[in-house]
C-alpha cells in the first residue's frame, strides 16, 4: 500500500469530519502555552514569570492528562474530554480575567496551572483511537497503523505551528488577552465536538471488555518518557528564547510566527515518514532524528537578528516530527493493549514536563543573559536526546520484534 493510498484509507474509515475536528480540538493547547507566556510576561513585564506560569500551566497538564487518560481507558473518552473541554476553556478566560485585574504574579501561575490540570491532549486521544478504527482491515493493519501515526505526528506538530502563528497574529492586532480567548471559544467548540464524536464509542468499556493488562512500566518506557521529556525541552527553550529575541528586536508579536517555524518543516517531515520501508524500524528512526536534531540546534547559540532565527528554527524542524512519530509508535507497542491511553497521555505529558522545565530555565536565562543562554537550554535538549535514543536500540528491538511475532502468532491461530 502506497503512503497516498494508506492516508486516504484512513480518511475513509475515520471520516473527514473527524480529522477535521481532532486537529482543531488539538489547537487550543498548543495556543494556551505560548498564549500563558506571553500573556503573563505583558502583565508582569518579566520573561520569568510569564515563562514560569507558561511551565506550570504545562506541569499541571502533564499530571492531569495521565488521570484523564487513564479514566479514558476504563470509561471511555466522551465524558473525559467533554468535562475537561469544558473547565479548560473556563480556566483560560479566568486567567485573563485576573490579568485585567492585576492580579499577582503567584495568583496568575496558580490559575495557569489549575488551567492545565484540565486542559484535554486530544492528540494522545486521538491516537489511541486509531487502532479500533482500523482493527477490520485485515492483513494491513499494522502499516495502517504506521500511516495513521505519521500523519498524528505531523498533525501535533501542525498545530503547534497554527497555535502559536495564531496566536501571534492576535497578540500583534488586537492583545494577548483577546489571543487566549480565542483559545478558549476554540476549546470549548472543537473540544466538545472531539468528545462526543462517534469514535469516542471505540475507547473504554463501551467499546467492549478490556483486554491485555499487565505492568506499564519497562525499560523501554521509561526511555521512551525521557525521549519525550527532552523534546519538551527543545519546544520550551525555542519558545521563550524566541520571544526574547523578538522582544529585543522591537517585534513581540513575532514570536508565535517565528515559533511556527519549525512546525513547518516538521509537518512535511512527519507526513513523509509514512514513505520509509518497513525494515527501517522506529527505534532507528528514532535514532537518525536525533542525530539530526542536534547539528540544526547548534546554530541557535550564534543567531542574532529574527531572520537567521526563522532560517535556523524552520530547518531544526525537520528532525522534530520523525523523532515524536518513532517515540509514540514504539510507546504504542510497549504497553498492554487496555493501557495504550495511559501510555500516550503519559508520553505527552513528559513532553509538558520538560517544555516547564525548559520555558522556565530558559526564561531565567534570557532574563540574566538574553536569548542566546536561553537556546544553550535548547542544543543541551537535543544532545541528551540523542544519548537516549543510542541507549534504546537493544531493547526497542528486542520488545518490538517480540511484539511482532505475538501479532503473527495471534493471526495465524485459528479463531
Amino acid at each position: 500500500m502506497s503512503p497516498l493510498a494508506s492516508y486516504r484509507r484512513l480518511l475513509h474509515l475515520a471520516g473527514p469530519l473527524y480529522v477535521l475536528v481532532a486537529f482543531l480540538g488539538r489547537l487550543p493547547l498548543s495556543m494556551s502555552q505560548i498564549g500563558t507566556l506571553l500573556l503573563v510576561s505583558d502583565a508582569t513585564g518579566s520573561y520569568g514569570s510569564g515563562g514560569l506560569a507558561a511551565g506550570a500551566l504545562a506541569v499541571a497538564n502533564a499530571v492531569g492528562s495521565p488521570l484523564a487518560g487513564e479514566l479514558a481507558d476504563r470509561v471511555g473518552q466522551r465524558s473525559v474530554v467533554l468535562v475537561q473541554s469544558l473547565l479548560g476553556s473556563a480556566g483560560l478566560v479566568l486567567l485573563v480575567a485576573l490579568t485585567r485585574a492585576d492580579a499577582s504574579a503567584g495568583v496568575l501561575t496558580l490559575t495557569a496551572a489549575a488551567a492545565g490540570l484540565v486542559l484535554p491532549q486530544v492528540g494522545p486521544m486521538a491516537r489511541v483511537r486509531w487502532r479500533p478504527i482500523t482493527r477490520h482491515e485485515t492483513g494491513r493493519q499494522q502499516r495502517l497503523m504506521d500511516a495513521a501515526f505519521s500523519y498524528e505526528g505531523a498533525a501535533d506538530e501542525a498545530s503547534f505551528m497554527f497555535g502559536p502563528a495564531l496566536i501571534g497574529l492576535l497578540v500583534a492586532a488586537v492583545s494577548p488577552s483577546a489571543a487566549m480567548l480565542v483559545a478558549a471559544g476554540l476549546l470549548a467548540v472543537f473540544g466538545c465536538a472531539f468528545a462526543v464524536h462517534p469514535t469516542a464509542r471505540l475507547t473504554g468499556r463501551a467499546a467492549g471488555p478490556l483486554v491485555g493488562h499487565g505492568p506499564l512500566l519497562s525499560v523501554v518506557f521509561v526511555g521512551l518518557l525521557g525521549a519525550q521529556l527532552c523534546i519538551g525541552l527543545l519546544f520550551g527553550s525555542i519558545q521563550t528564547g524566541t520571544t526574547a529575541l523578538t522582544t529585543d528586536a522591537g517585534q513581540p508579536g513575532l514570536a508565535g510566527i517565528v515559533h511556527a517555524c519549525l512546525g513547518v518543516g516538521s509537518v512535511l517531515a512527519g507526513l513523509a515518514t509514512v514513505a520509509l520501508p518497513p525494515w527501517v524500524g522506529h527505534e532507528r528512526r528514532v535514532l537518525m532524528s536525533a542525530a539530526l536534531l542536534l547539528p540544526l540546534a547548534i546554530p541557535l547559540l550564534w543567531v542574532g537578528s529574527v531572520t537567521a532565527l526563522v532560517v535556523v528554527v524552520l530547518l531544526l524542524g525537520f528532525g522534530v516530527a520523525p523523532y515524536m512519530i518513532g517515540v509514540f509508535s514504539i510507546g504504542e507497542r510497549a504497553v498492554p493493549p487496555a493501557r495504550v491511553g495511559l501510555a500516550m497521555t503519559l508520553l505527552a505529558g513528559a513532553t509538558g514536563i520538560g517544555y516547564a522545565v525548559g520555558s522556565t530555565l530558559a526564561g531565567r536565562l534570557a532574563d540574566a543573559e538574553g536569548h542566546t543562554a536561553a537556546f544553550a537550554v535548547t542544543v543541551g535538549a537535543t544532545a541528551v536526546a540523542l544519548l537516549i535514543a543510542a541507549a534504546g536500540q537493544r531493547p526497542a528491538h528486542r520488545m518490538l520484534t517480540a511484539r511482532a511475532q505475538e501479532t503473527q502468532a495471534s493471526a495465524a491461530s485459528p479463531v
